[in-house]
């Protein structure tokens, strides 16, 4: 399955269904599910910050950082990319538009640019959750 690499705290806002759009500067033609992979370049005292901010505004239970960056944190739908968009979240030059995301449980992948294939035993792992009733 293909994955896309986005910075956290985006990462999470995409996957409990807050964030709508995925900025890039580069359109696509992929529409379908997607798994939300978070970067590693979260720093500290930014997670400190975000981990009070988004908990109080949003009333989610923020994740520990290490359970939400360097793997899989959930899955979405991209159902268009645009070059305009009346969302408060596009700032880019192009915007997945993204529908049915939803939090999986944490991971381990190492991330890439643009889409990528996830490794084989993190698809294998992803199965096992989804086997086992973790992942609807």
């Amino acid at each position: 399955m293909k994955a896309l690499s986005i910075r956290q705290p985006y990462a999470w806002l995409i996957v409990n269904g807050i964030k709508d759009i995925e900025n890039r500067d580069w359109p696509t033609r992929f529409r379908g599910r997607v798994l939300i992979h978070a970067g590693v370049n979260y720093p500290k005292r930014d997670y400190a910050d975000d981990a009070v901010a988004y908990t109080r505004h949003y009333g989610i239970q923020y994740p520990q950082r290490d359970d939400m960056i360097g793997g899989i944190v959930g899955v979405a739908t991209i159902i268009d990319c645009v070059s305009e968009s009346e969302s408060k979240w596009f700032h880019g030059a192009y915007g997945f538009v993204l529908a049915d995301a939803r939090p999986l449980p944490f991971v381990p992948c190492k991330g890439k640019l643009s889409f990528f294939d996830v490794p084989p035993d993190v698809a294998a792992k992803l199965r096992q959750l989804h086997d086992s009733g973790a992942i609807a």
